[in-house]
């Protein structure tokens, strides 16, 4: 409904009860009128685009439920709302609404719901008798209101995401008898006071305190016999979890100690956990026995040693492994294949593991990500993969693994993406069999291998995934790729959806790290790296039918004859990689039609003749271009227009070893969230983006010389 002006609901009649608006995408000022309607019981007008200001008198007396959450309401809380004696609910959250809560809430005696989550207010008066208060992302300040310790009717709790300090006082909250739901997270809390104070949180069900600077575990837990549900993760947390901590916690099925600086583990706590998070810690010996109950067990990133134990295998109804990031020797146990019929993600890469990679789907299997990635196995691939019939992500990098191209996995009808780089893979791809399916591929590394031969023809011609994403898809998703616009979910999507941002991999391209959403993310990133092999013959054209395709990278190979204009059909690609062959001929002038392209390297080839001149090819600088002696134009300084410029130069040899920077990437499974983090040796550079541009803010200034001269070895002008 945006073209729909508010303006019109101004002819509503004055007997109108019920409005219901939310998701309409409606835009523009909102009339308060609607608001003074004698009748008016429910108004509902979340998620829009809606401005206006809350009328200051003459509110409809009957109102009983009131929504403008995610608009762009303005102004203040007007203390007229103390005439909305029959309210119930009251929702203000994701609005620019600022001042303070007046305290005439504190004579709504029927208001059970409070919600100004992510206003700019920035003080409390005591609203009485409320059930649910929700103050997250707003600008409160200094320790907890006192005014919320004394509403024993209080369920509900939610300051996460202010700017509240000092110390959690058990005493305090130990009054709130009925509190069911307690959320403290993403503060400045130092600490919580251990009082000898019996607790009567005997409700509590759900506490998260996650991302302040807590350094014990909170005494007043113990006594919460119904927990359910604690998140602790990133605290200053340290030493282990002894036994006595952990009495009471009986009940306990979703625990999250990730991010602290824990070292060993007397005892897990609870009988019937499902979920339990240990990820980024000090944790250190063997793997800890773990209740058989557990769907998700993370513990990655620390310094576990030892064998994983067959023992593991006994966890029936595990849906999630994460081993990764330790230093776990050895192989893989035998049963660790098929164990669990539900196991969807094995996540064992950066270990020590050797040997050969284990039968994996014997028997039917719900296996969708898999991450051996960074270890020690050699030998051939197990057939057995062929009967993974959902899965989606599969990391063999970085290992000794020995065999042909592995065309057999064509008949995964799911699967994304496939990387192999870094082994010894050999042979050519120009098998008849090798031609056939990979119908859902979007990302393909075979790069550092032993492959040979011409690129088949119809080899490209299958992938119908790179093809079916419609030409104009990048200027849409490019909106969130350019500096300074933000492509994380909004808070109505973080809420709406949270599935979504569950599990992520990480993708390393150029030594810039962007974390991709496995389910959502992926389908808007594309690549295909075939760099560091010995491949041979002429660019095939039906690369030009790939229209999807962001990344391409064929340096490195043996590659010679002309480049083929249909390259300029791949709209989206972003990044183009050819150096270091045995390209010759002109450059076809149809590659300026490539209007996303922001990397391009044609360095070290046989190029000559005038470079293209127009769009993107106008902001590349000498170092896309260097080694091509018969090159001519901007932007080098060799000028075009006489007869020698215009004859071919002499075809030099290309050598088969990398360059000083080569042009690298590796995709590896993570952990379980999303955003983007990029790390250097001495600054770091932080983004918000999905795709491969980026916004660099360096650390140290001395060191910015030195990065753009290795920003420009790599072909990227934007640095």
């Amino acid at each position: 409904m945006s073209d729909v002006v508010p303006t019109s609901f101004k002819n509503l009649r004055s007997s109108l009860k019920r409005l219901s608006l939310e998701f309409c995408d409606l835009q523009g000022d909102f009339p308060s009128e609607i608001f003074q309607l004698g009748y008016l019981e429910y108004v509902d007008l979340r998620w829009n685009s809606l401005t206006g200001y809350l009328p200051n008198s003459n509110w409809s007396s009957p109102l009983k439920f009131f929504d403008l959450s995610s608009n762009y309401f303005g102004g203040s809380i007007p203390s007229s709302l103390e005439n909305l004696t029959k309210i119930t609910y009251l929702g203000f959250s994701y609005n620019k609404l600022e001042g303070q809560i007046p305290d005439v809430f504190g004579n709504l005696n029927k208001l059970t719901t409070l919600d100004f989550s992510d206003c700019p207010i920035n003080q409390i008066q005591r609203p009485n008798s409320i059930q649910r208060v929700y103050l997250a992302d707003n600008d409160i300040h200094g320790e907890i209101p006192t005014s919320f310790f004394g509403l024993s009717r209080l369920t509900q709790l939610d300051l996460s995401s202010n700017n509240l300090s000092g110390v959690i006082r058990s005493d305090m909250l130990s009054k709130l008898e009925s509190l069911e739901t307690l959320d403290l997270s993403t503060n400045n809390f130092s600490g919580v006071i251990n009082l000898d104070v019996p607790s009567k949180l005997k409700n509590l069900t759900e506490v998260n305190l996650s991302n302040n600077k807590l350094r014990q575990f909170p005494s007043f837990l113990r006594s919460a016999k119904s927990l359910r549900s604690l998140d602790l993760s990133n605290n200053k947390i340290q030493g282990s979890i002894f036994k006595w901590e952990s009495e009471g916690w009986e009940q306990l099925i979703d625990f999250n100690l990730s991010n602290n600086s824990l070292t060993s583990l007397e005892q897990l706590p609870g009988k019937n956990i499902l979920s339990l998070d240990l990820r980024s810690n000090r944790l250190q010996g063997p793997l800890p026995a773990t209740p058989p109950s557990l769907q998700e067990f993370l513990i990655s990133d620390n310094k576990l040693t030892g064998e994983i134990p067959p023992s593991i295998c006994n966890l029936t109804s595990l849906d999630i492994l994460d081993l990764s990031k330790n230093y776990f020797g050895g192989i893989i146990p035998s049963c660790l294949g098929n164990f669990s019929r539900g196991i969807s993600v094995i996540n064992l890469q950066k270990n020590n593991l050797s040997g050969k990679i284990p039968d994996f789907c014997v028997e039917l299997n719900s296996l969708t990500t898999l991450a051996l990635n960074d270890n020690k196995f050699e030998g051939l691939l197990p057939r057995s993969f062929v009967n993974c019939t959902v899965l989606r992500f599969l990391n063999l990098a970085n290992n000794t693994l020995y065999d042909l191209f592995p065309r057999w996995l064509s008949v995964l009808p799911v699967l994304q993406v496939l990387i192999l780089r870094s082994n010894r893979f050999y042979g050519r791809l120009d098998h008849p069999m090798a031609t056939s399916s990979f119908l859902s591929l979007q990302i393909l590394d075979l790069s550092k291998n032993e492959f040979t031969g011409p690129f088949p023809k119809i080899f490209f011609q299958s992938f119908r995934r790179l093809k079916l994403v419609a030409a104009s898809q990048p200027q849409q998703m490019s909106k969130c790729g350019r500096v300074g616009v933000s492509c994380f979910p909004s808070p109505r999507d973080r809420y709406d959806s949270p599935e979504n941002y569950k599990k992520y991999v990480k993708l390393t391209m150029k030594r810039l790290e962007i974390e991709l959403d496995l389910d959502k993310s992926l389908t808007n990133f594309t690549l295909i790296d075939f760099s560091n092999n010995r491949f041979s013959g002429r660019i095939p054209e039906a690369l030009g039918e790939l229209h999807a395709l962001l990344v391409l990278n064929l340096s490195h190979n043996r590659l010679n004859d002309t480049l083929p204009p249909s390259l300029a059909n791949m709209a989206a690609l972003e990044s183009l990689d050819l150096s270091s062959n045995k390209l010759g001929g002109r450059i076809p002038s149809e590659l300026t039609k490539l209007t996303f392209l922001e990397v391009l390297n044609l360095s070290q080839n046989n190029f000559f003749g005038p470079i293209p001149v127009g769009h993107q090819f106008n902001t590349f600088d000498i170092d896309s271009y260097a080694g091509n002696l018969g090159l001519c134009g901007f932007p080098l300084s060799k000028k075009c227009g006489s007869e020698e410029e215009r004859k071919p130069p002499t075809p030099k040899l290309v050598e088969d070893e990398d360059s000083a920077i080569p042009f690298i990437w590796e995709l590896v499974m993570m952990g379980y969230g999303c955003g983007v983090v990029l790390g250097l040796s001495t600054g770091y550079i932080v983004f918000t983006t999905g795709r491969p541009w980026w916004l660099v803010r360096m650390v140290e200034r001395d060191w910015q010389r030195n990065f753009t001269r290795w920003a420009r070895r790599i072909g990227r002008k934007r640095n």
